[in-house]
Order: C-alpha cells, then sequence, then structure tokens
C-alpha cells in the first residue's frame, strides 16, 4: 500500500502529473489531474506520455512488463502472456484480424507473442480487449528468475471460497482470471463454444471494453443501449437473430441505470439465452443476481480488494440458473489457474474486509450523490438510487445499498466541467472502487476516438465521474463543493 495517505492527502495537482496511485510499483491508476492531461493522454502527446510512471495494465503496459518483453524478444513488438493457450489464441486473432504474422516465444519459463510492426495493433488489442494479461508481480518473478511457490494453489483456492461465501455458491464455481475483463473473456468462450457462431448483445451502454470484447474476439456484438425500452428492443432482436447470449451490467458504467432483469428474463428463458451479468459497481455486498444470472462475470481488481494495485477477476458459474449443467462443463473445459499467486495473496487477503468497507463505501457514495443532487451548479446526477430505481431495486438485497460510483454533469458543462475536474482535490486518474476517491472524466477517457456516437447514446462528453472512497463525508464534501465553486484557474487547458 501507499505510504502516503490518499485519503488525506490525495494526488490531484497539475504538477503530480504521471504519478502512480497509490504510490506503489503496482499501481493500476496514474495520476492525470487536469483536464487537459486527460486529452494529452488520449492524443498520445509527448508531454503527458513522457510523465507517465504507471497507468491501468490492460492500456498502459508496466515497465516490468515491458521488460520481460525485451526479454523474450527485443527487435520486433511483443508482449508475455501467462500460458501457451493464452498466446495460441493471441496469434490466431493477430493473423485473423490483421493479416499479419505472429509467433509464440518462449525463454527460461516466460511466454509470449511477437509479431510485425503491421500485427502490432492486434496484439495490442488482444492483450487490452482479452485481458489475460502478466501482471507487473508476475513479469518481476519471471524476470528474477523466480516461479511460483507451492502455496499459491492454497491461497487461490482461500479467495474462491471468500467468493463462493459472497456469491452463494461453491468454491468450484468460481473460476479465477488475470482480470475482470478476462472473466468476461471467459464467459463469452464458454457460450460461444455453446453456440458457435452466434452473436451476443449488449443491454444498456456499457463499459466501453466490454462491448469491444464481443465485437472483435465473439462473433460480433449487438448493442441495445435503450433501458427504456429494453423489453421490446431484446424481443425484436431475438426473434430476428439467435443469440448466443446477452451482457448487461448492474448498474451500468458510466449512466448506472440497470437493465430491469425482471423483465428480460422471461425472454431469455423461452428462447433458452444466458444473461451474463456484471455486478462490478453494485458488488454482490448490495445486489444478489442469482435469480437471474446465468453466469456472473466481475473483477476483483475494484471494491472487493479495495487498494488500487492488485488486478484481478471471476467468473461465477450460478448454480440456481437452468443453463448451469450445461455452462458450468463448458467454462471449466478450457479454463487455466492464470491468476498469479501472488496477486491472488493479496486479493484473498484484503477480500476479508470487503464486507464492512462496501457499507461504509455505500454510506458516504448515498451523502454525496445527495448533495450534489441538490447542488444549483450541477445539471444532472446519476446513481442506482434513481436511474432505473426500480431495476436496481429489483436486485437490491435488504440490507445493500446503491454503491459509491457516482456521475455528474456541471451546469454550463463545457466551459465548467474542466475548471470543476481540475480544482478536485481528490485523486484524479482511471480505475474505481479503492478505499480513496478517485474521480476521471469518464466519456474522454473511455471514448475519446468516438465521441459524437457516445453522445447519440446519451453519453455527455463532459460527464464526471467520482468513484467516492472511505474519507471523512464532510471533509470530501467540502472538497467537492470548493471544486464546484472554481471560476477560473490558470493554466487551463483546452476542453474538447
Amino acid at each position: 500500500m501507499s505510504t502516503r495517505d490518499l485519503l488525506t492527502n490525495p494526488i490531484w495537482q497539475g504538477e503530480e502529473l504521471g504519478r502512480p496511485i497509490p504510490d506503489s510499483e503496482h499501481a493500476v491508476s496514474v495520476a492525470l489531474p487536469r483536464w487537459q492531461d486527460v486529452v494529452g493522454y488520449e492524443e498520445r502527446r509527448p508531454e503527458v506520455i513522457d510523465k507517465l510512471t504507471s497507468g491501468y495494465p490492460r492500456f498502459v503496459v508496466h515497465a516490468q512488463v515491458r521488460a520481460l518483453a525485451r526479454f523474450l524478444c527485443a527487435d520486433a513488438p511483443c508482449r508475455p502472456f501467462p500460458s501457451r493457450q493464452v498466446a495460441d489464441l493471441c496469434v490466431s486473432y493477430i493473423g485473423r484480424s490483421s493479416g499479419a504474422s505472429a509467433q509464440v516465444v518462449a525463454r527460461d519459463g516466460a511466454i509470449g507473442v511477437t509479431t510485425t510492426e503491421p500485427g502490432g495493433a492486434a496484439l495490442q488489442a488482444f492483450w487490452q480487449h482479452a485481458g489475460l494479461i502478466v501482471s507487473s508481480r508476475q513479469a518481476k518473478a519471471l524476470l528474477a528468475g523466480r516461479r511460483e511457490g507451492e502455496e499459491a494453489a492454497a491461497i487461490r483456492q482461500s479467495l474462491r471460497q471468500q467468493l463462493a461465501g459472497f456469491y452463494d455458491c461453491a468454491a468450484d464455481d468460481v473460476f479465477l482470471t488475470p482480470t475482470g475483463m478476462a472473466a468476461h473473456f471467459a464467459a463469452l468462450q464458454t457460450v460461444n463454444r455453446r453456440k458457435p457462431g452466434q452473436p451476443t448483445a449488449q443491454l444498456g451502454f456499457p463499459y466501453v471494453d466490454t462491448l469491444k470484447l464481443q465485437q472483435k474476439l465473439g462473433s460480433g456484438g449487438i448493442l441495445l443501449p435503450d433501458l427504456e425500452h429494453i423489453e421490446t428492443e431484446l424481443r425484436r432482436l431475438i426473434e430476428r437473430q439467435p443469440l448466443a447470449a446477452c451482457f448487461c451490467e448492474i448498474p451500468g458504467n458510466p449512466l448506472l441505470g440497470s437493465a430491469d432483469v425482471r423483465r428480460i428474463k422471461p425472454i431469455l428463458r423461452e428462447h433458452r439465452v444466458p444473461l451474463i451479468a456484471d455486478d462490478v459497481v453494485a458488488t454482490p455486498v448490495n445486489v444478489d443476481l442469482n435469480p437471474y444470472a446465468d453466469l456472473i462475470a466481475t473483477s476483483l481488481t475494484k471494491y472487493i480488494v479495495g487498494t488500487g494495485d492488485v488486478m484481478g477477476g471471476a467468473l461465477i458459474c450460478n448454480p440456481r440458473s437452468p443453463l448451469y449443467a450445461e455452462l458450468k462443463p463448458l467454462a471449466q473445459a478450457r479454463h487455466e489457474e492464470l491468476l498469479w499467486g501472488e496477486d491472488a495473496a493479496i486479493l484473498d487477503a484484503e477480500a476479508r474486509g470487503f464486507p464492512e468497507r462496501m457499507r461504509r463505501h455505500n454510506r458516504n457514495g448515498l451523502l454525496l450523490a445527495e448533495r450534489l443532487r441538490n447542488h444549483p451548479k450541477v445539471e444532472r446526477v446519476w446513481y442506482p438510487k434513481w436511474e432505473f430505481s426500480d431495476a436496481y431495486e429489483a436486485v437490491r438485497r435488504p440490507e445493500g445499498g446503491w454503491g459509491s460510483l457516482i456521475t455528474f454533469l456541471p451546469k454550463q458543462a463545457e466551459t465548467r466541467a474542466p475548471r470543476v475536474y481540475d480544482a478536485l482535490a481528490v485523486c484524479k486518474g482511471p480505475s474505481l472502487g479503492t478505499v480513496f476517491t478517485l474521480a476521471c472524466p469518464f466519456t474522454l477517457l473511455a471514448h475519446y476516438a468516438e465521441l459524437a456516437w457516445a453522445e447519440s447514446c446519451g453519453v455527455s462528453r463532459f460527464l464526471i465521474r467520482i468513484s467516492v472512497g472511505l474519507e471523512d463525508p464532510e471533509d470530501l464534501w467540502h472538497r467537492l463543493e470548493t471544486a464546484l465553486k472554481a471560476e477560473i484557474l490558470p493554466d487551463l487547458g483546452s476542453s474538447v
């Protein structure tokens, strides 16, 4: 964990651009403290890129991972992967999507894929969208000639047992993955093996890579963004197009609305189409998806660990699903234990405090969401308590809350959103679910190359998303209110 207390001393000022968040060699976020920094990051401007010391690992390749790639192949695009099976999948994807040649390379226990310059973009796309990455801890160990200890299997089993308790299933219903996106990929592979060649549908505007994964690594992903009419849209689609599965987020990111699974379930059951649910934003403390979801794909990187310095994911096969007997053997057939033992140990230790932490996140999130909603300089707030609230309430546990992810739009957003963001005295960078508050202009980070399309789906380019942490809520509100009052700041960058 960071030696700097980010709850009281956040990384938020312009001169801190590029610092890891938290202050750890294995941080999964990076300081982008000003609006102009986010734009510069997306446009790959050297004055921003050259200052980055870390980043979200699926997007910014960690220094230890880059070193391992050079160890495997010094003179061509290369990425290390956690197994030969994954490397083979990557080679196949590069050839299929770009036509470029690629090959598996191996050296001293490390495995990777190298390709030509024309295949470099496809190599990065597979790394990013499949999520089957080598972690910074794993890369460091391989470079030092270290292998997993004998205790790794027991640690992973302990983590599975904890997750089984959260999801009310058996430990062998839980399949651990290196990242949350890898859990989605495992779900996609499972349903694609059941119904080869059939596309999947995404119900509601999703986190960016969830849709890209279906489109690039599946048999096509069809977006149904209109939650208001999701039942009608789904019925029309499923009657003209067989589907391998439907994906949905409960709630969605960043607009925090939920598909009404009560209305969707009869349609999917009638056609025996699996529902793959993502509960990352709500977490199993707050929602129970067992009556509706066939598979749950989740990220352990976020609330379950909370530290912001380790990656992990899990695919849960719901034993109450009528498709359980079909889906679990398919998930099991190609599963590999790819979550590195050192990462699993941190996840296992921190998960023990997750339920109590999440209840504190809920309290802080609700308090700030209500105050933002009533603030005269805020145009709109998105929060699960109010966005398609009936749909969320249908799955909310009796003692569950609404989480701590809030998206808001300042009034006069085109001019004021950058000012508010720049003045916001909380950590600012990608990711969510950390014990410290973390903010970002989400649409810019996730959809910079497709801003017009995002806005056509109702997602403004000027949104600010806040993952509320465990700070004193009154202190945190003071920081937010101060930022909302900001009018003119020195050194203000251009908006988009």
